[in-house]
């Protein structure tokens, strides 16, 4: 029984549309090109959540949030959940981890064998967390995020420098193995964090993008058109009226970023290559969510409009998937456990949604169901909430995709006309019967009313939890010191 190397890169916060092999002219993604160019390049991915730890957590897993009920950055998800490298454990291989997952509580490794380097982050609530030093409060959801933006150095940066010599010094283990007979399988995933915000980019990268970025394509709404959460949201973030200089600048270190992570995945690439373990891997690459950047008046992610929820999804196994082809098939972030596990012929989680994508890598024509999910969910912490709850949920069936935000107005758009999520067809009469059959879908073993009654009492479980923390200070067992001095604005 043959088994594939597994060479898994997981980016965070990469706007697919922000690649040269996804159609923008202006970024610097020669890696991420080429790797497409030997591969299947998707369309049409998006991720179980716009935010960091649902969205990872469901991809371990293969089970959308509402399954496992990890909707938040703050929520834990259950040890005894499987995951696929769990499944792969199973298979004969020793599944390991390099630098980020942003896993929240006392499981660091979720069914990798091994773990090279830690987190950015804490394991703990409560604790101190990583000192970004002249850019804290700037890598979330807060006007900061645009002030302090431009040329200089965020100490995300340098873990990311670090997971890439410890990956590229894991396949050199692994090829020096090969060379001794004594070799199995490998499955390494390379957690990086960029390019996830400070928008804070080295000067050679900054400077490579300055004056060649424009504003956003998409101006923000009307005031009359403009659904309420949304005019909410950029109010209550205090991103209503922003600084066009801050804007440039945090558009042009975002290109900057990209540029950087795909020259650090360059890296990883090439050693593969160098080492002669490049024709029996199937190489992965995504992001855990997208990135407004500005377009349409918002930043970071948290909505379910394309430009939060979709993510780039590359895959090449040489002589097994085709070359530089392209799918536009609706696929999920769910479904690149079901791949893994597929092709590693491991053992199927039992509870998973996910599908795996092998088929339809080979074939355009292979049966597919044309139809995913993403759901944002928030209970009233942290600050960023604005001490309010909301239970969003999308559904993309085809053409169209029906945003449903729980005691608001739904959001209708048919993305074959309208790829822009411009014309809202919601209150269109001739749209009813569409609206109304998306509306129950969504709506589909998803009850809002249940999952705010259940973030409530999490909420009140996570407070308990954070309390313990700061009383106790538990220590971090996978963590990547970042001190003040690692981060600097020129």
């Amino acid at each position: 029984m043959h088994q594939p190397n597994i060479l898994l890169i997981f980016s965070d916060q990469h706007a697919q549309r922000v690649a040269g092999c996804y159609g923008d002219r202006i970024a610097e993604t020669s890696h991420l090109d080429s790797l497409a160019a030997r591969g299947v390049t998707f369309d049409n991915a998006y991720c179980p959540s716009p935010i960091c730890v649902p969205s990872r957590m469901s991809m371990l897993t293969g089970r959308h949030p509402v399954d496992q009920k990890c909707w938040t950055l703050q929520d834990y998800l259950p040890s005894d959940y499987p995951t696929w490298p769990h499944a792969l454990g199973t298979a004969g291989y020793r599944p390991t981890l390099i630098s980020r997952l942003h896993s929240i509580g006392p499981d660091q490794l979720r069914g990798y064998a091994e773990r090279r380097l830690g987190d950015i982050g804490p394991n703990w609530m409560g604790v101190k967390r990583q000192d970004l030093g002249v850019l804290s409060n700037a890598q979330g959801p807060s006007p900061l995020s645009l002030r302090n933006s431009g040329p200089g150095q965020s100490g995300y940066q340098l873990a990311d420098i670090a997971s890439t010599e410890a990956a590229c010094a894991y396949l050199r283990e692994v090829a020096a193995d090969v060379a001794s007979g004594h070799s199995v399988p490998f499955c390494v995933t390379v957690g990086l964090v960029l390019p996830h915000c400070p928008f804070v980019a080295w000067r050679e990268d900054y400077d490579r993008f300055v004056g060649r970025v424009g504003m956003p394509a998409v101006p923000r709404a009307d005031p009359d058109r403009e659904h309420p959460w949304i005019r909410w949201w950029i109010e209550d973030r205090g991103i209503a009226n922003p600084d066009p200089d801050a804007v440039m600048r945090a558009r042009t270190a975002y290109y900057g970023l990209v540029r950087r992570m795909d020259l650090m995945v360059g890296q990883v690439l090439d050693t593969l290559k160098s080492t002669g373990l490049e024709d029996d891997t199937l190489v992965i690459y995504c992001s855990d969510h997208g990135e407004h950047l500005g377009e349409r008046g918002l930043w970071w992610k948290n909505t379910l409009y394309d430009e939060a929820t979709k993510v780039p999804l590359i895959m090449s196994w040489p002589g097994h998937l085709p070359r530089g082809e392209r799918r536009a098939q609706l696929v999920n972030l769910i479904d690149v456990g079901a791949t893994i596990i597929d092709a590693a012929k491991a053992p199927v989680l039992p509870r998973s949604s996910g599908h795996s994508l092998l088929d339809i890598a080979r074939s355009a024509q292979a049966p597919w169901i044309d139809e995913t999910y993403s759901e944002y969910v928030t209970d009233i912490v942290p600050h960023w909430t604005g001490n309010r709850s909301t239970q969003q949920r999308m559904v993309r069936s085809g053409d169209w995709k029906l945003h449903y935000i729980h005691e608001e107005p739904s959001l209708l758009f048919n993305l074959a006309q309208d790829p822009l999520e411009l014309d809202n067809l919601a209150n269109d009469p001739r749209y009813r019967a569409i609206r109304e059959h998306l509306h129950a879908k969504v709506l589909q073993g998803w009850d809002p009313d249940a999952i705010r009654k259940e973030t409530e009492i999490r909420r009140r479980e996570k407070d308990l939890l954070s309390q313990w923390g700061a009383a106790t200070q538990p220590a971090s067992t996978y963590h990547f010191p970042i001190e003040a001095k690692d981060s600097w604005l020129d």
